[in-house]
């Protein structure tokens, strides 16, 4: 059985490199997106099993991503999880409305996420 795919959103090197690290020490496949567009991109390229995805980003913000995903029928299947620093209720709210599985505020444990990652793919 191949390992799930993950694809990882976030404009920040930094944290793009530390999710790399942590979703690959989980057992994952990962690919990296710099920005909304490139995500959506790789989306549609690399059919990941699951987006780890980042809200404020250049292009496209995460928002607009999730809502594209969901708008197209081959991709709206894509499981996403949202990241961001802003924790609003209104944000959450809308995170939900547009369809994510699941809404992550930073700073998140590590752990947090990897149990996230795995109860979303498991649905």
């Amino acid at each position: 059985m191949s390992r799930p795919k993950v694809l990882i959103a976030d404009d920040e090197p930094n944290i793009l490199i530390s999710l790399e690290f942590l979703m690959k020490r989980a057992g994952y496949e990962v690919i990296l997106a710099r920005d909304g567009q490139e995500a959506l991109d790789a989306v549609a390229r690399e059919r990941p099993d699951l987006l780890l995805l980042d809200v404020m980003m250049p292009r496209r913000d995460g928002f607009e991503v999730l809502q594209a995903l969901r708008a197209d029928e081959a991709l709206a299947a894509t499981k996403v999880v949202l990241l961001t620093a802003r924790g609003r209720d209104t944000d959450v709210a809308k995170g939900q409305a547009l369809g994510a599985d699941a809404y992550m505020t930073k700073p998140f444990s590590t752990r947090e996420l990897v149990t996230t990652v795995a109860q979303v793919l498991s649905r």
